[in-house]
């Protein structure tokens, strides 16, 4: 996967620890809470640590998206534990959600992901609740594979289809 993506509005970049003031913002924001959860980030140096241990982890990838050089969201490709195949994730600061911005990242990356030779299959889950994300999910390809839960909290599990 690259370190670097540009589409028509926006820049990806790998997660840095420059970006920690905003990744704490980011997992604070109600939609977060609501549906990803409680990450205790509640300062600072607790973001930088949060921010070194995803960088640390060769399993995770992180990708910042700005708009005008401010950081609005991340796209992710994650290996959970309760998975067999890599985990595609999102999320926006809520002032930048229903704007495209998370369908124009995510394609960038997926485009990428795509061309990879035999590249691996690639789930997303969402939390049924999370209508926002179903609806970006079945707009990139992704399909409803079957329930699941993980870690007690029932997950909708999809799978991104191939074209």
């Amino acid at each position: 996967m690259k370190q670097k993506y540009t589409s028509q509005r926006l820049e990806l970049s790998r997660l840095s620890l420059s970006d920690s003031e905003f990744i704490q913002q980011l997992v604070n924001t109600p939609g977060w809470l609501k549906f990803i959860g409680e990450r205790n980030v509640k300062s600072i140096a607790m973001a930088i640590e949060y921010v070194d241990k995803i960088i640390q982890n060769p399993i995770l990838y992180y990708w910042t998206v700005r708009y005008n050089d401010i950081p609005i969201g991340i796209i992710t490709i994650i290996q959970r534990d309760y998975l067999p195949l890599q985990d595609f994730g999102f999320a926006f600061l809520p002032q930048y959600e229903k704007q495209g911005f998370a369908f124009e990242a995510a394609t960038a990356v997926l485009n990428d992901f795509k061309t990879i030779e035999n590249h691996p299959e690639l789930l997303a889950t969402t939390v049924p609740a999370n209508e926002n994300s179903i609806r970006l999910l079945e707009k990139l390809g992704f399909g409803l594979k079957e329930k699941i839960v993980a870690n007690d909290v029932p997950l909708l599990l999809y799978k991104l289809n191939d074209d």
